[in-house]
């Protein structure tokens, strides 16, 4: 710093000048007009009078401090960390703080390695979470465990810079020592929470772990009392988890809550971050529900650069980095340039940095998937009915990751229980991937609306163990069958045939495609699936949370139905 003195007295020309812009202040919640004045990839100075070897005109336009997105998992784009950054870093994010648990789940600490070493090939800044809950539960199966000896491999490595979610929200509230001990190997580190539905004295217990960060909340009230004990709050726009909108309630009473929240995307799609963008979506949907333009900008810029410990950016001032963002207008927010540590690295929608390929050694390293020991056959799909009893089945709720349970009376043929079509009540089959168990546990789901075929994929949080949905035992087996013979992807099946996939080979849940490519090839296998009378919009992700044990309220993992706020494990006839 002390080299750039005279640069930012105006001793010396700077590296490049921004002239005439209106600089949205984060600090102030003010525009002014102001030059911006970088050298060494530092903001130095902010005024007038500044000369740059580069100088740019921002008359007309507003300047805005990149932005960091506090919470996503890429492995959910599909895309492999290049090709995320070459469609973020246009829609002006230029930090994103990455949770890699999904990865983790199938391929352990190398997969953490590969994201870690693929994003250093971008300009984008990742900084990743030390996967707290690999598993994600004790019903769960993932390839191997990570334990606090692991997590502080992580770190000692410089893996990792933070604790990712802590998603074991009974094992923290009852005290479990290897949740603990993870917990304890974190002392000092950002430590970030999930807690969906934790209220009362068992909230008071959860944020004793010091987890006070939360994106689960999906009703106001409880993100209320969350606010109260002492959390940042996140409002999450992703594909399925969607509660921005009815969170918004709580920063519209009083911005001056905005300090405590922050925008984040969690999982999302390839296809919506071309087709609507990344963080500056979330600014432009927020400034229309009437969140101050300025509030929205310093929800996805200083508020999660604050919470992350991120003291040199999330602002446009002097020895913070120069991220920095130009747009139309907040309102607007049409991303014309981005600049990342003083480099134009984005333009009118287009990254100017070569978008580099996924290692091909890592990625032929990263094909993993388990052949079973048992052989898969329409026999192991069958669910003998008891005699008198219901069945328990999972409701898909459109917008949410959360399920509702129903018990209803079972469609039995002879004396199988079958999947009934005019009731929306389609067999669930979740096939053990990861260590070769070949174990099959099986149910049933509500919401998916196909009348013939079975879609199935590899990508079924957090363990990633196969999961297939479906009208009939064949197309189920035939769907899981093709998983298992090529190690991933998605799979659209009607009888014994295949009617579309999509490869996913870095680990069965991402792509070695180009963004635009991927696109092309999920809208193909989602119109697949649409064929076979589907009501979904994305069906595939919409199946990817059916086994995510740590949501309520009921979910299918390869160990069974789960309840997590139930006691676990819960039997399908009732």
């Amino acid at each position: 710093m002390r080299k750039l003195l005279a640069a930012s007295r105006g001793k010396a020309r700077c590296d490049l000048v921004i002239r005439g812009g209106r600089v949205a202040n984060v600090f102030s919640l003010e525009y002014e007009e102001l030059d911006i004045a970088v050298s060494g990839g530092i903001i130095v100075g902010a005024g007038r009078g500044y000369h740059g070897k580069k100088e740019v005109d921002a008359h007309n336009a507003v300047l805005m401090p990149g932005m960091i997105d506090g919470h996503l998992h890429i492995e959910s784009t599909l895309l492999a960390p290049g090709g995320f950054a070459s469609v973020v870093v246009p829609a002006g994010t230029t930090t994103v703080m990455c949770d890699p648990h999904e990865i983790a789940n199938v391929c352990g600490l190398p997969g953490i390695e590969f994201m870690c070493r693929e994003a250093r090939r971008t300009p984008l800044d990742a900084f990743f979470a030390a996967p707290s809950c690999v598993p994600a539960s004790a019903y769960e199966t993932p390839r191997c465990k990570i334990d606090s000896t692991l997590l502080k491999e992580c770190y000692a490595q410089g893996l990792c810079s933070h604790l990712g979610e802590m998603m074991n929200f009974p094992g923290v509230i009852n005290g479990e020592a290897e949740v603990w001990n993870i917990l304890a190997a974190s002392q000092g580190l950002v430590k970030t929470g999930h807690a969906p539905g934790v209220s009362g004295r068992d909230l008071c217990a959860y944020l004793l772990s010091g987890c006070d960060s939360d994106h689960e909340s999906n009703y106001v009230e409880e993100a209320r009392e969350k606010l109260r004990r002492g959390m940042w709050v996140m409002l999450r726009e992703g594909v399925m988890e969607r509660n921005l909108d009815s969170l918004l309630e709580l920063l519209l009473e009083d911005e001056a809550r905005y300090s405590r929240f922050m925008a984040v995307s969690d999982d999302i799609s390839a296809e919506r971050i071309l087709t609507d963008g990344h963080l500056d979506h979330l600014v432009r949907k927020m400034i229309k529900k009437g969140v101050r333009p300025l509030v929205a900008a310093a929800m996805v810029s200083i508020t999660p650069a604050n919470y992350f410990r991120l003291w040199d950016r999330g602002a446009i001032a002097p020895g913070r980095i120069a991220d920095i963002v130009m747009v139309s207008s907040l309102e607007e927010c049409r991303v014309i340039r981005v600049w990342k540590r003083g480099v134009l690295a984005a333009e009118e929608g287009e990254p100017l940095f070569a978008v580099p390929e996924p290692d091909v050694c890592a990625l032929s390293a990263l094909r993993l998937s388990v052949h079973p020991e048992t052989p898969l056959s329409e026999e192991r799909l069958k669910v003998q009915a008891e005699p008198g009893k219901n069945i328990r089945v999972i409701k898909v709720i459109p917008g949410k990751v959360i399920t509702g349970q129903l018990v209803v009376e079972p469609l039995i043929r002879g004396d199988q229980v079958v999947s009934d079509v005019e009731r929306d009540i389609l067999k669930l089959a979740v096939l053990e991937r990861n260590r070769g168990t070949g174990r099959i546990a099986l149910g049933f789901a509500r919401g998916f609306g196909f009348k013939q075929g079975a879609i199935a994929s590899s990508v079924a949080h957090d363990a990633h163990n196969y999961i297939a949905v479906g009208v009939d035992d064949r197309s189920i087996l035939t769907a899981l069958k093709f998983l298992a013979d090529n190690r991933g992807g998605f799979a659209v099946a009607l009888d014994d045939e295949i009617k579309q996939t999509l490869p996913l080979p870095i680990g069965g849940l991402m792509s070695a495609l180009k963004p635009a490519g991927l696109v092309r090839a999920l809208r193909a296998v989602e119109e697949a699936a649409a064929g076979l009378g589907g009501t979904s919009a994305h069906p595939f992700m919409a199946l990817s949370f059916l086994s995510l044990s740590v949501i309520p309220e009921l979910k299918l993992t390869d160990q069974g139905y789960i309840g997590i706020l139930t006691g676990g494990r819960l039997p399908l006839f009732v």
